[in-house]
C-alpha cells in the first residue's frame, strides 16, 4: 500500500489548493527569469541587429546608447575617407513621446540613410522598408499602428509603410524608423510661437551688441539652432581591414570615440543594464529562496497534522523507511506538481506580458533543480521530527 498516495486522496482538496498556491509563487520565479533575460536581450537588441562593425561617436562619449552624442553630419565623409572603411552611414537616435492611438506612448526614433545606409529596420513582419526620402515611416507593432495609417510628428504626417516585430530599445520601448532628414526635422523642429520668441530674443541680443537692425537680420541665421547634426556614424570595414587599426586611426586623426560592436555591447551591459540586471537577479534569488522556505513549512505542517498517524504506524511495528517514504513522496509530489502548474501559468502569462520575456532552457532547468533539491531538504526537517515521535503518542501519551 502506498501510504503517501492514500493520504493525498484522503485530503485531495487541501493538496490541490496547496499545489496552486505554491505554483503561483513558482510562476513568478519563472517569469522573473524571463524578465531578467529579456532585459538583457532588449538592451543589446539594436546593437546586435545593426550591421555595423564600428560605431563612431562624439569624443569623450559612450554613446549613442548610454549617453548623448552629437557630431556634424559632414563627419561622415571624413569617416568614409579613412583607409579600411567600406561604408560609413549617419545615424540619428533619440527618445520621443507622442499621442498615438488616443494614448501617450514612448518610443525611440531611428533616423538613417534610406538609400543603402546602415541602421535600417531588419525585422519587418509586414509591408516594406522606407523607399522615399520623406514622409514614410516603419513602426513596431507595439505602437498599435497598421499599414497605411497616418502618424503626425511635428508639422507633417507620415505614412506607415512597414511593421516590425520585436524591434525595441534598451528600455523595451518600440522603435520607429524615419529617413535621416525627417528624423532630424522631428528632433529639432520647434513650435512656431517658440521660433518667433527665439528670433525676437536673438535680434535684441545682436542690437544690444551694437549691430544695426539690417546687420542683425543678416547675422540671425548664425544664432539659429542647427539640425545638421547626427548621433553616430556606423561603419562597415573593407574585406581584410584591421578593425582595431582603423578605429585607432579615427581616434588619432578625426578626434572621435570609436567602438567595436562587442565594445558597444559591453558598454550597455556594464553601464545602463548593469544596475537593473543586478536588481532583477536579486529579486529572482530572493523569490527562489522564499519558495523553498514555503515548501519546507508546508511539508512540515502536513507532517505535524498526521503525527498521530505516524505514531500509530510506529506502534504497529512499521519501519522508519515507511515513514521516510511517506513524507518524501508527498514532498516530491507537491514540488513536481507545483512546478508543472507554474510552467503552465508561465506559458499563459508570457504572450500578454508588457515587456519582452526571454526564456532559456538552462535557467528553467536550474530553477527546477534548485526546487527539487529544496523539496528534498524540506522533507529532511519533517522526517527528523517524525522519526523522533514516540509510539506512545498514538495512545494519547
Amino acid at each position: 500500500m502506498d501510504l503517501a498516495l492514500k493520504d493525498i486522496r484522503r485530503h485531495i482538496g487541501k493538496f490541490i489548493a496547496t499545489i496552486f498556491g505554491v505554483a503561483m509563487l513558482l510562476a513568478i520565479v519563472l517569469v522573473m527569469n524571463g524578465i531578467y533575460r529579456g532585459n538583457i536581450a532588449d538592451g543589446v537588441w539594436l546593437i546586435d541587429h545593426t550591421a555595423a562593425e564600428l560605431w563612431v561617436v562624439e569624443r569623450g562619449r559612450g554613446g549613442p546608447f548610454n549617453e548623448s552624442s552629437r557630431i556634424p553630419l559632414d563627419s561622415r565623409q571624413s569617416v568614409a575617407a579613412t583607409p579600411g572603411v567600406a561604408k560609413a552611414s549617419p545615424l540619428v537616435i533619440y527618445s520621443a513621446q507622442r499621442v498615438i492611438g488616443a494614448r501617450e506612448q514612448q518610443f525611440t526614433v531611428i533616423g538613417y540613410d534610406v538609400f543603402g545606409g546602415l541602421g535600417g529596420p531588419t525585422r519587418i513582419a509586414r509591408g516594406r522598408g522606407i523607399e522615399a526620402p520623406h514622409y514614410e515611416v516603419v513602426v513596431d507593432s507595439k505602437l498599435g499602428l497598421d499599414l497605411g495609417d497616418k502618424l503626425t510628428l511635428g508639422s507633417h504626417d507620415y505614412t506607415v509603410v512597414g511593421i516590425t516585430q520585436g524591434a525595441v530599445d534598451s528600455g523595451g520601448n518600440p522603435l520607429l524608423y524615419l529617413s535621416l532628414p525627417d528624423a532630424q526635422q522631428v528632433q529639432f523642429q520647434q513650435d512656431n510661437r517658440a521660433l518667433v520668441a527665439a528670433r525676437a530674443a536673438n535680434l535684441q541680443r545682436l542690437e544690444r551688441a551694437g549691430y544695426s537692425s539690417e546687420q542683425a537680420v543678416r547675422l540671425l541665421p548664425l544664432l539659429s539652432t542647427s539640425g545638421d547634426t547626427i548621433n553616430a556614424v556606423l561603419v562597415q570595414l573593407a574585406p581584410g581591414a584591421d578593425g582595431a587599426r582603423v578605429a585607432q586611426h579615427m581616434r588619432d586623426w578625426l578626434y572621435f570615440n570609436v567602438y567595436t560592436t562587442e565594445e558597444q555591447r559591453n558598454l550597455m551591459l556594464e553601464g545602463r543594464l548593469a544596475r537593473m540586471s543586478a536588481v532583477l537577479g536579486l529579486f529572482r534569488t530572493l523569490l527562489l529562496i522564499v519558495s523553498i522556505v514555503i515548501i519546507a513549512l508546508i511539508i512540515y505542517v502536513l507532517t505535524i497534522e498526521k503525527i498521530r498517524s505516524i505514531a500509530t504506524l510506529k506502534l504497529i511495528g512499521a519501519s522508519n523507511w515507511v515513514i521516510v517514504r511517506l513524507i518524501m513522496e508527498q514532498s516530491m509530489a507537491l514540488t513536481l506538481a507545483s512546478f508543472a502548474v507554474a510552467y503552465g501559468l508561465r506559458e499563459l502569462i508570457a504572450p500578454g506580458f508588457p515587456r519582452s520575456l526571454a526564456f532559456l532552457a538552462q535557467d528553467t532547468a536550474i530553477t527546477f533543480g534548485v526546487m527539487l533539491v529544496g523539496g528534498v531538504l524540506a522533507s529532511a526537517m519533517a522526517i527528523w521530527h517524525a522519526l523522533r515521535t514516540p509510539p506512545q503518542m498514538a495512545l494519547g501519551g
